[in-house]
């Protein structure tokens, strides 16, 4: 079992820990009479950050038990995307990429 969240990739690195946060507790209080999530959040509950871009975000909107996020220091965009726990998720979730920070160094 383990949530998936998906953060669009413009979202800028320091956004990113907020947002994975927002969009965690906001799916477990949306799901949280869900079968799944009730298994979930009584075991390790696992999760997944990972970075796509619009059209992955836009598929991926099309698996069921998920809600959106929008971040409002960025003008109220749609940010992420958080999804019910569950045992298994479609083959395109293998594919998307693990968040991580750009690290990019101003100079």
């Amino acid at each position: 079992m383990k949530m998936y969240i998906l953060i669009k990739d413009f979202v800028p690195d320091k956004f990113a820990p907020l947002i994975a946060a927002h969009a965690s507790l906001a799916c477990y209080k949306k799901y949280e009479l869900d079968p799944d999530m009730a298994i979930w959040i009584n075991s390790i509950f696992r999760k997944v950050v990972c970075s796509v871009n619009e059209m992955e975000f836009e598929n991926a909107k099309k698996e069921n038990k998920h809600i959106i996020l929008t971040e409002s220091a960025l003008d109220n965009k749609v940010v992420a995307i958080a999804f019910c726990p569950r045992g298994e998720f479609s083959k395109a979730f293998k594919f998307f990429r693990m968040w991580r920070p750009n690290l990019v160094k101003n100079e």
